[in-house]
């Protein structure tokens, strides 16, 4: 197609841009199937890893729940992409226009999202606070026995990062069945103690032994101290899919211009 500066500059960008996430949605798509179907390679290699951290991430039912988030992350990544680079450097109207309607979509439901969570803040935050109860209270298990999942990983990262325990406090762990049937002598999660190796915890509470703040309380508390980072992430994504959309509805222009040139 001979194009003006703006077509030319239009798809060279969307070209780069789509490249770029066409690679790395392929890698996390790999690494994805990869772990689905070969944990034992996976666990033999973080083993190599000399960090205690780690460990978790060697457990079976961790690494299946990783590979499916990889699966779908990546298979997401690969197929917008894919719609973009072919339909850039194939000049192709109907895999721009597709391209851009679906991060049309996508950019419109992130918006309602924010916009509804905004104006209904308070039936957000019940909602938000229940579906945490819900992920302790069905999913939260021990690390004895190596029953460790993705969600008990989460909420024991969370609380010793933000030095909180439960959404509430301590109690929201005894609605959880999969912890009191795994728990043995422990009271309260390990990650709720301050200091495990003393003062019996996690074997006995005591009040000044575990942290009594919540994890809602804290994970707003970072939220609000971290607005400003968490702002410009979201307004970043947002104008980069924005941008995407207009290049790819203005190169679907300029290519029908030239087509009905021709004719």
């Amino acid at each position: 197609m001979g194009c003006d500066c703006e077509s030319c500059i239009a798809k060279t960008l969307l070209s780069v841009f789509n490249f770029l996430f066409f690679v790395l949605g392929t890698i996390v798509l790999g690494v994805g199937i990869w772990l689905a179907t070969d944990k034992t390679s996976f666990i033999a290699l973080l083993k190599m890893v000399e960090n205690d951290q780690l460990e978790h991430f060697t457990q079976p039912a961790v690494i299946e729940q990783l590979a499916y988030l990889l699966i779908a992350i990546g298979s997401v990544m690969f197929f917008l992409s894919f719609l973009g680079y072919c339909g850039a450097i194939r000049e192709s109207r109907c895999l721009l226009t597709t391209y851009g309607l679906f991060l049309l979509v996508i950019l419109v439901a992130e918006v309602t999202a924010f916009g509804l969570a905004a104006a209904y803040k308070d039936r957000a935050r019940t909602e938000t606070k229940n579906y945490l109860q819900t992920t302790i209270s069905k999913y939260y298990t021990s690390n004895d026995y190596n029953q460790t999942d993705a969600v008990t990983l989460m909420w024991n990262f969370m609380m010793t990062e933000l030095e909180c325990c439960g959404v509430d406090d301590y109690r929201d762990f005894e609605l959880s069945e999969k912890w009191n049937a795994t728990k043995r002598n422990n009271v309260i999660p390990e990650a709720c103690c301050k200091k495990p190796t003393e003062a019996n915890c996690p074997t006995k509470r005591t009040e000044t032994n575990h942290y009594k703040k919540g994890c809602y309380i804290a994970l707003t508390d970072w939220i609000l101290h971290n607005r400003n980072l968490v702002i410009i992430v979201a307004v970043s994504v947002g104008l980069a899919q924005l941008i995407a959309i207009f290049l790819a509805f203005c190169l679907c222009k300029s290519i029908e211009k030239y087509e009905g040139m021709r004719l």
